[in-house]
Parts: structure tokens; sequence; C-alpha cells
């Protein structure tokens, strides 16, 4: 797993998006590390991390090797921060290790798996039949880690998606009361993937949270409205 660990103070555990890197985050992470110690981290198969399969368990996996991560560099506890996936795991990782976590900031993340209109074959056929929505993701996953391993990330990751559905959906709205410390949920009002209802379902769930809807944005908060989040993040990380 590839990581960077900047600055000092208290430790903050930045997770992206699937398929990204910790570069999306970049502008986030500057912000941070004028006050904090921030660990940035590729998820595992995303990024500069190596490659992995993708199976219906792939969320738990996650957060508990970003829990042992945690170990590794010696840090007790930290604010969880994540987009999308990312979220997810920062949220699973609250509920599995609640004393590990000192607060958690998640946008485009609900705790569960909620199944698109059009079901997991257009993620699944993503390089080879993407969508006008999707294109871009395509190449982007194409460009950056080339068409071969792209289209097993993405046939991997959509197949592990349908078989978590077909399970449930759940990946940390069931756990929600065990996860103790304060939460901020952030959700685009024009998110297609992650549904502000189901968002907000996860935050009446979590005993200290608070749910914020930004009005006009889509799924990637962090690049339809950066300076809103940054702001958000940084007020909520002084507050806590």
């Amino acid at each position: 797993m590839y990581f960077e660990d900047r600055g000092q103070g208290e430790a903050v555990l930045l997770l992206h998006g699937w398929g990204g890197s910790i570069t999306d985050l970049d502008r986030l992470r500057q912000a941070l590390g004028e006050g904090f110690r921030v660990v940035a981290a590729d998820l595992p198969g995303c990024g500069r991390s190596e490659p992995r399969t993708y199976t219906a368990d792939f969320y738990n996996e996650d957060a508990a090797a970003f829990l042992g991560l945690l170990d590794r560099l010696g840090i007790g506890a930290a604010h969880l921060v994540g987009f999308s996936d990312g979220g997810e795991v920062a949220l699973l990782m609250a509920a599995l290790a609640p004393g590990r976590a000192l607060s958690v900031v998640a946008w485009g993340a609900a705790g569960q798996i909620v199944e698109p209109a059009e079901g997991f074959g257009p993620l699944e056929r993503l390089l080879d039949e993407p969508s006008e929505q999707l294109l871009p993701l395509a190449a982007y996953l194409a460009e950056a880690y080339g068409p071969e391993r792209a289209r097993a990330m993405a046939a991997g990751w959509g197949g592990a998606l349908r078989d978590l559905v077909a399970a449930g959906g759940d990946i940390s709205l069931s756990r929600a009361a065990a996860i103790t410390c304060p939460v901020l949920l952030v959700v685009g009002s024009d998110d297609p993937y992650c549904p502000a209802a189901a968002v907000q379902e996860l935050a009446e769930a979590i005993p200290r949270s608070r749910f914020l809807e930004l009005e006009n944005v889509g799924h990637d908060v962090h690049l339809a409205a950066p300076s809103v989040l940054t702001g958000v993040v940084l007020d909520w990380l002084d507050g806590h």
C-alpha cells in the first residue's frame, strides 16, 4: 500500500475514492498540512498501491489494512477523512475500532451500497461500453492504469458491488450505533451514486453526527466545490 506521511500535530488519515489516488485530494491535503500530521494513502488496488482482487468483503479488508497502517506508524487515533469508497472505509474503521477515530468526515458515502437503476453492468463493462455519464471516468482509468488493468479493475469492482448488494448492501450502516466519535456526512444534492436520503439515513443512525447537503453539487464535491469543502473540513477539524 502506497502512502505519504507529512506534517505535525493530530493525525489525519486522508482517503480518496475508487480508481483515484492521493493526488485527487492534493488541495485538501495541502490545507490540512499546516496544522496536522496528514497520512494520505492510495486505496488497495488504486494509485500506486498494488493491484488487488475485489470480493464482496473488500471494504472490511481495506478497513483492517488501514487500521494496520495506523499501527505501523504508531498512531493510536486519527481523524478519518474520506471521499466515496475512502469515506466508506473511514466510517467502517470508526465502527470496527471506535477508539481509533477522533472524528470522521466523509462525502459521497452512505454506509451502504444502493444499486443504480441501470444495475452494475455499466461499471463492469466500463472500459468497453462506457455510458455518457461514466465516459470521463473510463478515459481517466485507461490513461492512469492502461486499458488492460483498468478493464480488470472495473470488472472486479463492479462485480464485488453486485455481490455486496445481493448480500444486503450493508457496509457500516448496521454498525452505525458503534460509531461513537463525532461524524460529519457531506453529500451533493445532485449525487447520482450516493443519494442524499441514504446519507441522511446513516446520519440519523450515528449518535454524534451532522448531515450537510450542498446544493447543485454532484458526487465529486472536492472537484465541484473545492473551496467550500476545504473550508468545511478545516472548520470541522478545528472544532474537534
